[in-house]
């Protein structure tokens, strides 16, 4: 790895890793290569950009004390709101350089997203994205398959949070680094697009790999708790806006087990290849 890059990493690192986040750097043009013109990054093909995920570790290092240092403030969106402030730290940590951050939910005004979060996890080896195109002589006939990345150490209990650009800082010799093939047979493969696309309420999908570590059982009890009532699950309360009102909160496809149906978190399009597209 450059030395340019790997001191930034670091510092970005430093920065989000003990709050349960993971960072890989890539080149835009690698994710650019794999997507049709409409969804390209408009930067030149060398830029550096680093993908950010979430560990299982991420619900107690950064959701929970989030939480806690604000419930008494009108949340719309708990754990999207906690991933922007941690991705705001790192524009705080690097002053000197131009920044963008983009979350994996964002969408241009005509809904168009602004980064499909899988292609580049694919493309920076975090997480291997597994479509029916990887199925040879697949079985489903004309039925719509959805595919999903998969973490060579988390399985399924991860979630892609964004991206991190870095324009004017552009690394044409950084080399690429493939995701690891997890699931390299045809019967599994068979066996996690069913889970995902057929029985993604019993999480089962996300053990098709033995992970190193799971949600914990708080973790899922949260997710699965009506958003009403989950800061009270914790221990918490959070105000409404109004007396009797009720907090619109957007349901969280990157962690409740769930087919991805919002464009911007599943890129449902064409078929490229390699894989390409957001996590669970």
């Amino acid at each position: 790895m450059e030395p340019q890059v790997a001191e930034l990493k670091q510092k970005i690192e430093d920065t989000l890793c003990p709050f349960g986040f993971e960072v890989y750097p890539f080149q835009v043009a690698w994710y650019n290569a794999l997507l049709p013109p409409a969804f390209h990054l408009p930067l030149p093909g060398p830029t550096l950009a680093f993908l950010v995920l979430s560990t299982p570790a991420m619900f107690d290092r950064a959701l929970k004390p989030f939480l806690q240092s604000c419930h008494l403030q009108p949340l719309t969106d708990p754990v999207d709101q906690c991933v922007a402030y941690h991705l705001s730290r790192v524009k705080e940590s690097l002053p000197e350089l131009q920044i963008e951050v983009i979350a994996d939910y964002e969408v241009h005004p005509n809904r168009r997203p602004k980064i499909l979060a899988q292609t580049a996890a694919h493309v920076a080896g975090a997480a291997y994205y597994y479509q029916r195109q990887d199925v040879e002589a697949d079985p489903w006939g004309t039925q719509r398959i959805s595919g999903v990345c998969i973490h060579p150490r988390f399985g399924g209990w991860f979630a892609i949070r964004g991206v991190v650009l870095l324009p004017g800082i552009e690394v044409p010799d950084l080399p690429p680094r493939k995701p690891l093939d997890c699931v390299p047979s045809r019967a599994d493969r068979i066996t996690l697009l069913e889970r995902f696309n057929f029985h993604w309420r019993d999480w089962t999908y996300r053990d098709v790999v033995t992970p190193q570590e799971r949600y914990s059982e708080e973790q899922k009890a949260y997710f699965s708790t009506p958003p009403a009532q989950r800061l009270a699950l914790l221990g918490l309360t959070q105000p409404s806006e109004e007396p009797g009102s009720t907090l619109p909160v957007r349901h969280f496809t990157t962690l409740i087990p769930k087919k991805p149906q919002n464009p911007s978190r599943a890129w449902l399009g064409p078929q490229v290849s390699p894989p390409a597209s957001p996590g669970p």
